[in-house]
C-alpha cells in the first residue's frame, strides 16, 4: 500500500522535473533559433549587430530537448496517473 502512493509521488515529481525542463528548453529553442530563423545565411548564421552575438542554425536542438522533455513529462504524470491509490 505504502509503496503505491511512494510511487506516485516520484512519478508525480519526476512529472513536474521534466515539464520544469521543458520550459527552458522551449525559452532556450526561442532564444537561440527561433527568434533568428529569418536571418540566417548559407552557412547557417546570422550575425545581430546590435547585441554583438552570432547565432547558428544549429539551435534547432533546443527544440529536439523541449520535445523529448515533454513527451517524458507526459510519460511520467500517464504513469502517476495509472499507478493504483490503494
Amino acid at each position: 500500500m505504502t509503496f503505491h502512493i511512494i510511487a506516485r509521488a516520484i512519478a508525480g515529481a519526476f512529472a513536474v522535473f521534466w515539464l520544469c525542463a521543458a520550459l527552458f528548453f522551449a525559452w532556450a529553442f526561442y532564444e537561440r533559433y527561433w527568434r533568428w530563423r529569418d536571418c540566417f545565411n548559407e552557412l547557417g548564421r546570422c550575425y545581430d549587430p546590435d547585441t554583438s552575438t552570432v547565432a547558428t542554425d544549429a539551435g534547432f536542438v533546443w527544440g529536439l530537448l523541449a520535445a523529448m522533455a515533454l513527451m517524458l513529462a507526459l510519460i511520467c504524470w500517464l504513469a502517476r496517473r495509472y499507478l493504483p491509490a490503494k
